[in-house]
């Protein structure tokens, strides 16, 4: 699939200084993984720790898209910070789940729990 066929859009929303939420739309796949990085990287050097990604609107995500989500959560754990997946498809999700990257990085069903994770870490607990 070629990007013209299947465009990227992402937009970023500061919730707080250090808090952006990345509303992503499109494939996040080979042809657009780039463009992803580009934004999160943005938000790095603008010194966001806290990255929100809402995928509610990713119908499909390939390798591509899973690194560059483990490695802004490497950069961002680091700062210290932290990195959210928000409302992913049941597609997407599988592959979270498949691969263990929501093992990883944080599920949330909402910005609002994902924001309540940010403020109190601790619950983040798996059971």
């Amino acid at each position: 699939m070629s990007v013209a066929q299947n465009p990227l859009s992402v937009e970023v929303a500061l919730l707080r200084d250090d808090v952006a939420l990345i509303t992503v739309q499109g494939y996040l796949d080979v042809d657009t993984a780039t463009e992803f990085q580009h934004h999160l990287a943005n938000q790095l050097h603008h010194g966001r720790r806290h990255f929100l990604l809402d995928l509610t609107d990713v119908p499909f995500m390939d390798s591509s898209g899973m690194n560059i989500i483990l490695r802004v959560y490497q950069e961002a754990r680091d700062l210290p910070g932290s990195v959210h997946i928000i409302s992913p498809q049941p597609a997407v999700r599988r592959i979270l789940d498949l691969t263990g990257v929501s093992i990883t990085v944080p599920v949330s069903e909402s910005v609002e729990q994902a924001l309540e994770l940010v403020d109190h870490p601790q619950q983040q607990v798996q059971p």
